[in-house]
């Protein structure tokens, strides 16, 4: 295409719109529609764009931005956490596929010094799109997640001293690598983490003082790509920069800001780096040799799932399952290969037809990762968690507890927090066994149960318990449990939690006392807005109180109606007129009132027939 750069913007947007809601569409991800759009418009499709490295180095910018926003979310005290996953699960993958795939590549007849380059070449994963696979699958912080992301840490961090030692390799010597190399390199880390947790801080805050939007913006771009440029001169990876500055202002308090500023421009250039990845993938050098691309693509990605998995279990510490999901988001090539395979040529270890095979095997390892992912998690829903079944926990004999709370996770530990500290004893009974190991570590008297359960009741002592707290989430396991106290105690006062007003009408139909979870903390965060707003305590307080009273007699007004659907909607918008003129009003007064009033008579007039 020799077109200008603003039909080249077009063509790009207009292919990513297209293709990433279709391919989204059918379940089968971001990357991959972006990676075919790529494929389609590149020298080796429809030609539209005839020039793939070049949009390809420029595009790299979008994974620059990604590793600084991932930074943003790691502290420094969490990269000392995630020591082991990046050093020494992260540094046994490089080392055993590194060994594995060269040894495969000398049986092949490379030498060994081809043979170390095609092995560490093909080591490495992609971490644009594993991260990115994660990210829409919303695995980032699941135990494989992170297990992941540490691998592909110490890959980027690895694959500098790779680059530099090719030329070492190779037979023609195109250049020499010495100490003011490694001098130069260091210095570079140690002045960007100095200068930067010096400078940055004190540089946002000024530029949030000006309290102009763009030049934050412009101050945030600065950031990543001045960083980026830093490490790039010094022979690193303009990515590390990227991360770098990322970690040092991970606890800044403009690390929300940064990332918001920063987030549009990655998903874009993000967008258009996997576009330029799908136009490298060599479509006449696969259809030429389709066995052969296809032989190096199943060595590659069974040689690194097996290692992957076996690295996952241990020393990973993840579980069948987790190590079946990281080796599927790893097992494929990744975007700095290419850079090393073109190296190898520039020094002689490896040949043109060579590099291209390498590469286009890469390329389409990519293409096929969003599809392993989907295989591995069909699988996985297959054949879910079977659980070894629990015997429900014998209860205390000599307990006399108060408080029966029916569900203990956090709506109903707040409630026993509030209980411990006026000395109240109360027994909590928990559907879920993880649950129960998890908060019995912090001294709660809690057992594995069914609440629902007569005989289980009746063993933790419901017959001398005041008040039953029921805080199950799920509404069916709600209702049956409220049925069955109020069943076996109908004399028992039982507060339910509801998860919204209709929940609450059946938990009324039962003669339980419903609180709606989140009511009060919205009413509270209401409350909260309104002070902030220039409204003093007082009055938002009365505002909200108000409010409060005005929602009770709507949702004590509506049980009477609930089964009249157009009643209903017509009670919401009087209640709404009302809620208007509420603050002006006397108490009493209103629709509601008129509604309530006038089906209590009529309940009055039949119960006196």
């Amino acid at each position: 295409m020799h077109s200008g750069g603003l039909e080249l913007a077009l063509v790009f947007l207009l292919a990513a719109v297209i293709a990433v809601p279709i391919f989204r569409r059918f379940g089968l991800g971001a990357v991959l529609g972006y990676l075919t759009a790529g494929v389609v418009l590149g020298p080796y499709g429809l030609r539209v764009v005839t020039e793939a490295e070049r949009v390809l180095t420029a595009a790299e910018i979008g994974v620059v931005m990604l590793l600084f926003v991932i930074g943003l979310e790691l502290s420094a005290a969490r990269l000392r956490v995630m020591r082991k996953p990046v050093f020494v699960v992260g540094g046994l993958q490089v080392l055993l596929c590194g060994l594995a795939l060269g040894g495969l590549a000398m049986v092949a007849g490379l030498s060994w010094q081809a043979a170390l380059l095609v092995g560490l070449g093909l080591t490495l994963s992609s971490t644009a799109v594993g991260l990115q696979l994660l990210s829409e699958r919303k695995e980032l912080t699941t135990d494989h997640g992170r297990v992941a992301f540490g691998v592909l840490l110490f890959q980027d961090l690895a694959a500098i001293p790779l680059l530099a030692a090719i030329p070492l390799l190779g037979r023609a010597g195109a250049a020499e690598f010495g100490w003011d190399d490694v001098l130069k390199a260091v210095g570079a880390v140690v002045a960007l983490v100095i200068g930067g947790r010096v400078v940055l801080r004190h540089v946002f805050r000024v530029v949030a003082r000006a309290q102009m939007p763009e030049v934050f913006t412009g101050a945030a771009l600065l950031t990543v790509l001045g960083s980026a440029w830093i490490m790039q001169v010094a022979g690193l990876s303009a990515g590390l920069g990227a991360f770098i500055a990322g970690v040092l202002l991970a606890d800044s308090e403009f690390r929300h800001e940064l990332e918001a500023q920063i987030d549009p421009f990655k998903g874009l250039l993000l967008g258009l780096f996997f576009i330029a990845v799908g136009m490298s993938i060599d479509l006449q050098r696969v259809l030429s040799e389709p066995w052969l691309i296809t032989g190096l693509v199943v060595v590659l990605m069974v040689v690194k799932f097996a290692i992957l998995y076996l690295i996952g279990r241990r020393p990973g510490g993840l579980d069948p399952r987790g190590a079946l999901q990281l080796g599927g988001v790893l097992a494929l090539g990744g975007e700095f290969a290419f850079v090393l395979f073109n190296e190898g040529v520039k020094s002689g270890l490896i040949d043109d037809p060579m590099r291209d095979r390498l590469a286009a095997a890469v390329g389409v390892s990519m293409a096929l990762t969003p599809l392993l992912l989907i295989a591995i998690s069909r699988l996985l829903a297959s054949n879910p968690i079977r659980r070894k079944e629990r015997k429900f926990d014998s209860m205390p004999e000599d307990g006399a507890p108060q408080v029966l709370i029916a569900g203990f996770g956090r709506f109903g530990q707040i409630v026993a927090r509030l209980l411990v500290a006026q000395k109240i004893p109360f027994i909590g009974i928990e559907h879920s066994a993880d649950q129960v190991d998890f908060v019995r570590r912090f001294g709660n008297p809690v057992y594995y149960g069914d609440p629902a359960k007569a005989e289980l009741l009746r063993s933790a002592g419901a017959a001398h318990v005041k008040v039953f707290v029921v805080a199950i989430d799920g509404v069916e396991e709600n209702l049956h449990t409220v049925r069955t106290i109020r069943r076996l105690y109908p004399e028992a006062t039982v507060f339910a939690r509801a998860r919204d007003r209709r929940h609450a009408w059946e938990l009324m139909d039962l003669g339980a006392r419903a609180l709606r979870e989140t009511f009060y903390s919205s009413l509270r965060m209401g409350e909260k807005v309104l002070v902030e707003l220039g409204l003093s305590e007082d009055m938002a307080r009365d505002h909200a109180e108000r409010f409060r009273e005005h929602d009770q007699r709507l949702l004590r007004a509506q049980y009477l109606i609930r089964d009249d659907e157009d009643a209903l909607l017509q009670s919401t918008q009087d209640a709404r007129r009302e809620l208007e003129e509420l603050f002006n009003a006397d108490f009493g007064e209103g629709v509601l009132g008129e509604i309530a009033d006038a089906t209590r008579n009529e309940e009055n007039v039949l119960d006196e027939e």
